[in-house]
């Protein structure tokens, strides 16, 4: 029997683009994608779609027994910057979502789970540069103490209910084909868009602010490995670490300027530098490289080049 796969937060940013390489894989009719709203069109007409509260465990449920569902990936969640304008919300969904589909699975509804955490989980007094896989961890966001205690939550399932859940904390996702959503990182994916429709952006973070990044194609890979990895190779339960690329404003705006080099960058620092600031600047990701051999194919160049060329 091959696996159905349920995935909350379809439309969103990582959500939309992992439903399409889902259906590609597993086949159309074995991926339902969920949300709140209907929203990216090819994901509500590519294959089976049903509007979804994240946090409805009994709606979740009620679709996880109509299509036979044995793998969960849920991607709903309130990211980094508008967490801060919402705290209470942002932490009643990132949460109840999570302990919603972790009871799921542990009353053996289905096999499965993956669950994103985020370097959001790091804080202040975290290791900057080559952040280990174990380090300390004292976030100082809503959406960073939201993700470090879902990864407990998932550690803790996993070990007192053999709940097979897996996480990877991701870096800056960077993507062409939507919009940004919300998050701290998200002044990598608007430089491009502004970079062909104005030749100049004013952006929110200093121009030194070393942050983590990957191009989607990357994170849409190691998303799926993971699934795919034999149960015995996940030796975190917590979340791993993941890393490919870490970039300045500067250096991704000198980037840029070698394809459009009328292109201009001026800087006006807002409430999501401090946010940034509390982030690592390099990630130390070995242990995902090791135990499920993941490994990513974008740098600054290419991905710039690929950025560019689709946007046009």
């Amino acid at each position: 029997m091959s696996d159905t796969i349920l995935i909350i937060g379809a439309c969103g940013q990582i959500g939309s683009e992992l439903t399409q390489k889902l259906r590609e894989t597993y086949g159309n009719d074995h991926v339902v994608a969920t949300d709140i709203r209907e929203g990216n069109e090819d994901v509500t007409s590519s294959g089976p779609f049903e509007i979804l509260d994240a946090t409805d465990t009994e709606g979740i449920l009620k679709i996880v027994q109509k299509y036979k569902v044995t793998q969960v990936y849920l991607m709903a969640a309130m990211l980094s910057a508008t967490a801060e304008k919402y705290p209470q919300k942002a932490w009643e969904l990132n949460m109840n979502s999570l302990l919603g589909v972790l009871e799921l699975a542990k009353d053996k509804h289905i096999k499965q789970v993956y669950w994103p955490s985020s370097i959001a989980s790091f804080g202040p007094t975290s290791p900057k540069i080559n952040t280990p896989q174990q380090t300390i961890m004292e976030p100082t966001t809503v959406y960073g103490i939201s993700k470090l205690a879902g990864e407990h939550w998932c550690n803790y399932y996993y070990n007192r209910y053999s709940v097979d859940v897996r996480s990877i904390r991701y870096p800056g996702i960077i993507s062409w084909k939507t919009k940004p959503g919300g998050g701290t990182t998200d002044y990598a994916v608007d430089i491009y868009f502004k970079a062909l429709e104005n030749k100049s952006y004013e952006c929110f973070l200093s121009e030194n602010t070393r942050l983590p990044m990957m191009f989607m194609k990357d994170a849409i890979d190691a998303t799926i490995k993971i699934m795919q990895t034999d149960a015995a190779n996940i030796k975190t339960r917590t979340s791993y670490n993941l890393a490919a690329i870490s970039f300045t404003p500067e250096e991704i705006a000198a980037e840029i300027k070698k394809h459009i080099p009328e292109f201009k960058i001026s800087y006006k620092t807002d409430f999501r530098q401090q946010i940034a600031d509390s982030w690592p600047q390099v990630i130390d990701d070995s242990q995902a490289r090791q135990d499920w051999s993941w490994n990513h194919q974008f740098d600054l160049e290419l991905m710039t080049k690929e950025m560019l060329k689709n946007l046009q």
